[in-house]
This record gives C-alpha cells, sequence and structure tokens, in this order.
C-alpha cells in the first residue's frame, strides 16, 4: 500500500469548499490515519465479554501500528487501511474468582480481507484460567469483529463526510437548510451576532443535552478554559486560548474551533468543528452552567451539525467529554480524600 503523501501530485488536489473540483472529477486524498488511531480506540477499549466461564473485558490498545486513507476519484470513494494492533484483556473466572490476564493480537486488519477473515489471535499469561481464554477465542472474538466493522462503517460514512463534495443543485430545487429534531420546544440560545459561519451550505441539525456534575460552577468552567485541565479528561495536547477570539484544539487536532463568548462560571460560546467535516464548516456550541447546591448542571447546545454526524457527534460529547469529566472529578475527590 503506498504511503500518505507518496500519490503523484499532478493527480491530487486540495479540497476546495467553493466546489472547485467540478462533479468531483480530480483525485482528492485525505489523511485517515490519526483519526482512525482514536475510532479504533473508541470502539475497542472497554468491551465486555460474559458467559459461563466468567467475565472478561478488554482493556487498552497496547500497540497500533499502520495507516489508512480515503481518495475520491470521478465521484468514487477508495479506502486503503492496514492495521497492526495488540489490545489487553482481563477477566475473572465466575467460580473461583480467580483474575487473569492476555492480550489479543489482530496481525493484519486491511482491505483485502474481510473482518470475518481477519486473523485474531487470543493468547493468556501462563497459570491456569483457560476458561477464560476459551470464552475471549469465542464470544470475545465476536465481539472485536463487531468492534472492526463500526470502525469501518464510520471510516465509509462519518470521516468522509464532505469528500463527494456538492454538485450544481438542479433547476427549482431549494437549498439544504437546517434540521430541527422533531418534537424540540428548545429555544434558540445562540445569538444572531455569534453564527456568523463560513463553508458549504449542508443539511445540518441541532443537539441539545443536559448532564449534571458533581462540583460547583466555577470549577466546571474551569475543566473547559484551563490547558492543563482539558488535558487531564481529554488525555491529549490541547490548544486552549480561553479569551474572544481565541483558539481551540483537541484530540490531536480532531477538535477545533474558537472561543466566541466567554462569561466567567456562566457560560462559554464556541465556533466548533471536527476534522472529518466538510472543510470549513462550524457549529455553534454554547454551553451554560449553572449551580444546583453541591452540583451543577451544564446545558449544551450544538447548531449546525451536518446530519450524518448527528449522532457521532452526541457520542463525541456524551463519551470524550461529559463521561472523561465524570472521571476527572472522581478522581480529584479521590486525591483529596
Amino acid at each position: 500500500m503506498a504511503k500518505w503523501g507518496q500519490g503523484d501530485p499532478r493527480w491530487i488536489v486540495e479540497e476546495r469548499a467553493d466546489a472547485t473540483n467540478v462533479n468531483n472529477w480530480h483525485w482528492t486524498e485525505r489523511d485517515a490515519t490519526s483519526w482512525s488511531k482514536r475510532k479504533l480506540k473508541e470502539v475497542l477499549e472497554g468491551l465486555v465479554v460474559e458467559g459461563e466461564a466468567g467475565r472478561c473485558e478488554i482493556g487498552d490498545l497496547k500497540h497500533v501500528e499502520g495507516e489508512a486513507s480515503c481518495n475520491s476519484r470521478k465521484g468514487k470513494l477508495i479506502f486503503f487501511y492496514e492495521w497492526n494492533l495488540r489490545l489487553s484483556w482481563k477477566g475473572t473466572v465466575k467460580e473461583s474468582g480467580e483474575k487473569h490476564k492476555g492480550s489479543v493480537e489482530i496481525p493484519n486488519l486491511s482491505e483485502e480481507n474481510e473482518v470475518d477473515d481477519t486473523e485474531i489471535n487470543v493468547s493468556k499469561k501462563k497459570g491456569e484460567g483457560d476458561v477464560l481464554k476459551d470464552l475471549m477465542r469465542t464470544e470475545g472474538t465476536t465481539k472485536v469483529r463487531e468492534a472492526l466493522r463500526d470502525y469501518l462503517k464510520a471510516l465509509k460514512t462519518e470521516f468522509t463526510l464532505g469528500m463527494i463534495l456538492p454538485t450544481k443543485a438542479p433547476v427549482g430545487q431549494e437549498p439544504a437548510t437546517e434540521r430541527k429534531p422533531s418534537g424540540s420546544t428548545v429555544q434558540d440560545s445562540v445569538t444572531p451576532q455569534s453564527l456568523d459561519m463560513v463553508g458549504v451550505k449542508i443539511p445540518t441539525v441541532r443537539i441539545h443535552m443536559r448532564e449534571v456534575f458533581n462540583s460547583p460552577a466555577d470549577e466546571l468552567y474551569s475543566i473547559f478554559t484551563k490547558k492543563e485541565l482539558v488535558q487531564k479528561f481529554s488525555k491529549c495536547p490541547a490548544v486552549i486560548e480561553a479569551e474572544k477570539g481565541g483558539k481551540l484544539q483537541m484530540f490531536e487536532g480532531c477538535v477545533s474551533g474558537e472561543y466566541t463568548e466567554l462569561v466567567p462560571s456562566q457560560r462559554i460560546v464556541l465556533k466548533w468543528r471536527c476534522r472529518s467535516w466538510p472543510d470549513e464548516h462550524y457549529a455553534t456550541v454554547a454551553l451554560t452552567f449553572q449551580d444546583l447546591a453541591a452540583q451543577s448542571e451544564l446545558e449544551l447546545e450544538c447548531k449546525g451539525v451536518p446530519v450524518a454526524h448527528e449522532e457521532s457527534t452526541r457520542q463525541c460529547w456524551k463519551k470524550q467529554y461529559f463521561e472523561e469529566i465524570h472521571v476527572l472529578l472522581q478522581q480529584s475527590k479521590d486525591d483529596m480524600e
């Protein structure tokens, strides 16, 4: 498989938000390696395997080597990926309560083989507990294959949005407009002045979420505005310039944007995007903090999310933000005790 960036430059053109790549004729290429590493980690880590023998859980993605890319030519998408993966697992035998550890190796996940034909090897550290190894070889392998299918599905849908650029709409066809969730009674909390967006016109949706955290509002506000705290819950280097017009970059560049409004301990408004979205397309994210005795409620409104990315954006906020912030707050509480 050709290495990223080695394509013939005569046939590669940059993506353009103004649809210069007429009818998607030219060859465009997008590196999916960093995105894939995060997605593989997301779909594989934490998988639970249960059976009569006991319970196992897949832990860290210990080794991930390879690359992935997506190419577009004449309106068709072509995928290249090749991965060598190694995961850890641990489990408990149901009858004896004994605990055992091992690893799962996937030496060649690539477009050359179907997921069902991909080799998956399960091993266990020395000692008894082969019942858990057998459980991982059967039920565990099935769960891992399902997760790999989820990765490939996301690669071919979530990551590629915007690679096939929109062509001119037929005469008389109305341009796509924002779709609001059915039955929603939430009023817009973003002022017209904060909606100075650029980019291609695509169907979008508004996401509304609420989450309660075991911390006061000022502490929760700091977790979104202080670099060292952002890096703790995101587990990645970050660029955090918490001032109006300041830049934001997280999760190895998978999320980026700009702070447009900050009211300490009360409200943050961001121009926010995922790297897999169409070039130059941003959503407007409004975070509102409210004290609730010893807790605080965070209200999230994310306006302008590409329709095809609605669920993945929800999961991003739920798993990458909210769940990790809960973990950070609990760790801070444990350290104090």
